[in-house]
């Protein structure tokens, strides 16, 4: 099973990093107002960076690493990456 670490920008410009085994599915969850209680206020979210790793131990760790960055720095981690919005 394959996890991810992944950003979503929030309808007010903020950002929510999270980690799932089914992104799509969860972006669809928080856009159903079902996800975490931070983005059910923030509707709609699009996924705007996602970072595959090995497992779910690693997803954490880079889950934690991200949550800590700077606004600068977390729109500097999505353009590097230039993941195209969804």
């Amino acid at each position: 099973m394959s996890w991810a670490v992944y950003i979503l920008e929030c309808s007010d410009g903020s950002f929510y990093t999270g980690i799932s085994n089914n992104v799509e599915a969860r972006i669809n969850t928080h856009n159903a107002s079902k996800g975490a209680k931070y983005t059910k206020s923030r509707l709609p979210v699009t996924l705007v960076f996602q970072e595959n790793t090995f497992n779910k131990s690693e997803s954490l760790r880079r889950e934690i690493e991200i949550k800590k960055l700077t606004r600068k720095k977390k729109r500097e981690l999505i353009d590097t990456f230039n993941f195209p919005a969804t």
